[in-house]
């Protein structure tokens, strides 16, 4: 069974990225979609990862289209929407999916780890999971919760 620090993932620019390179940070671990009523969450994660990245946050998003089929471009219609619509600078993957046979490696261990109410599905868009600076998940959120709802937990990890 691999562990975060063993996981990969694609840019959304193309280039592989190994979750090792986030060792020792606080990762957030977002499955997103550009046409969903949870989709103006990425103003509220963007502006956590402004206010938190120097003390050690990364935002990671995961666009997916399984849901409502909310989330039905390419790369560059995900990341117009990301950057243009909702300055987001934090860093998006290439689409994945998150349940089923072809849910992506690193969604499988996360579920695995924090099985969540679903037993080990998820539910929707904006489901996150909370990755402790030791590689360790330890929290998940449901797509409901918001970004300033999950402030208080983040800067408790921070501090920790």
């Amino acid at each position: 069974m691999p562990t975060f620090y063993q996981l990969s993932a694609t840019a959304l620019n193309g280039q592989p990225v190994a979750m090792a390179d986030f060792a020792g940070k606080l990762v957030l671990v977002v499955n997103t979609a550009s046409h969903c009523g949870f989709t103006p969450q990425y103003a509220g994660l963007e502006a956590l990862y402004q206010k938190y990245a120097g003390r050690g946050l990364v935002i990671l998003g995961f666009p997916c289209n399984q849901f409502g089929k909310q989330e039905p471009g390419g790369s560059d219609d995900i990341s117009r929407t990301c950057h243009i619509n909702y300055g987001v600078s934090f860093p998006m993957f290439e689409k994945v999916e998150v349940n089923g046979a072809g849910a992506h490696p690193l969604f499988r261990y996360l579920k695995r780890e924090l099985p969540g109410v679903l037993g080990g599905r998820i539910k929707w868009n904006f489901t996150k999971f909370l990755i402790g600076r030791d590689g360790k998940p330890f929290k998940r959120f449901a797509p409901f919760t918001t970004p300033e709802k999950m402030e208080a937990a983040i800067l408790d990890a921070l501090k920790s």
